[in-house]
């Protein structure tokens, strides 16, 4: 079958549904409900790497993630009340994290936004506590709670042990959630983080995601990850996005703008300029001037979808690798690490340009049609009507 007869069999496939539907957030890497929930089951591949055996930031051996969302109440906003929809994500590079940290670096390509212990992540180059994100006025009550989570596991935090700086990143999800309520709560947080599992996290309007839109469509957590080859180390890197963020006439999909083509479908009011939140996970051993370099190219596979990070937009990237561990401060003076060579990174660079774009395409991919406070609606990306944009230029 030739590619575009390979479409249009997709299409016939996709129309069996209604226009606008999309597929539900889960964890199928394949087609679910006659829609899909990730690029590759409808067509779409980005570049030419493998991905890894679920698509997804968990491919990397040891992440974890977990995930709490709020969808509650209906109608006119209530400030403080609700409606509701939004949640916690929780990514945990590996376990004992405190004692067993992971080389990291955080990157702003635009800094309308907060991820929390940025400060010290890039000081010390390294990670010692997990990942959350959350809608933007939540972030305090959520580094609560990770706080919470920590002491818990080690009892010894502002006792006779070091203090941990929570790393907690945020986006705006007003337009569909009561954010002046603050619903994600400290509770939400270590809920999240003890329920992490290295099964591949649903995506879309889901976690920190629930209330998330982008392109001006429901988008919210998309994950993909990518295998490079033996010959190149084998290693795999693992994206995962909240996305929130862009203008309709931006998106493009595989090189194709589609965003100019789908007019219909838009909210009925403005939206926020948004955010996004870049997760990448790797096994390749990497340092933090690496780790700094694999999340600025984490943009390029942004600017592939059409983004332009606008300056109300929060753009932020957090990198790790787990292939080295470097050990809590009181126990030891001097630790070894392996490093890959500067002039053989590139591959690593590539998986994460191209995991990047796809996590946020399964973002869009995975969400369906959501509304929120005062009736505002944020429609899902309609499959048939990408499939045949994507058709016409084949």
């Amino acid at each position: 079958m030739t590619r575009l007869g390979w479409y249009a069999a997709v299409l016939s496939a996709a129309l069996s549904v209604a226009p606008c539907a999309s597929a539900a957030a889960g964890n199928a890497y394949v087609a679910s409900e006659g829609a899909f929930t990730k690029a590759p089951a409808l067509g779409i591949t980005i570049g030419a790497l493998p991905t890894g055996a679920n698509d997804a930031i968990t491919d990397v051996a040891g992440v974890r993630v977990g995930q709490v969302t709020h969808i509650e109440g209906a109608g006119r906003l209530r400030p403080g009340s609700g409606p509701v929809r939004t949640g916690v994500t929780a990514i945990i590079p590996r376990n004992d994290l405190w004692h067993r940290k992971v080389p990291a670096a955080i990157w702003a390509l635009n800094g309308n936004g907060e991820m929390t212990g940025a400060h010290w992540v890039n000081e010390a180059g390294m990670l010692e506590v997990p990942i959350l994100l959350t809608d933007t006025l939540s972030v305090g009550r959520v580094d609560d709670g990770v706080v919470s989570w920590m002491i818990q596991h080690y009892p010894g935090i502002g006792i006779d042990d070091d203090v941990p700086l929570p790393v907690v990143a945020e986006c705006d999800d007003q337009f569909l959630n009561d954010i002046q309520g603050r619903h994600a709560v400290a509770a939400d947080a270590v809920a999240a983080l003890d329920g992490a599992s290295t099964a591949p996290p649903q995506q879309g309007g889901v976690g920190a995601g629930t209330g998330m839109m982008a392109f001006q469509f429901k988008a919210g957590i998309g994950t993909a990850s990518r295998v490079l080859p033996a010959p190149e180390g084998g290693y795999t890197v693992g994206v995962l996005v909240n996305a929130n963020m862009g203008r309709r006439p931006q998106l493009t999909v595989d090189g194709v703008a589609v965003g100019r083509a789908i007019t219909g479908l838009m909210p009925k009011r403005g939206t926020p300029d948004g955010s996004i939140i870049i997760v990448i996970a790797t096994d390749a051993p990497l340092d933090h001037a690496e780790l700094l370099g694999v999340a600025r190219r984490a943009a390029l596979g942004l600017a592939r979808t059409g983004a332009t990070s606008m300056p109300g937009s929060g753009d932020l990237v957090i990198a790790f690798s787990t292939a080295n561990v470097i050990p809590h401060y009181p126990e030891a003076a001097t630790y070894p690490l392996t490093i890959l060579s500067r002039y053989h990174i590139d591959p690593v660079f590539t998986a994460a340009q191209d995991a990047t774009e796809e996590a946020i395409l399964n973002a869009l991919l995975a969400a369906r049609t959501m509304t929120g406070r005062d009736g505002n609606t944020a429609y899902a990306l309609p499959h048939a009507r990408l499939s045949a944009l994507l058709a016409e230029h084949r």
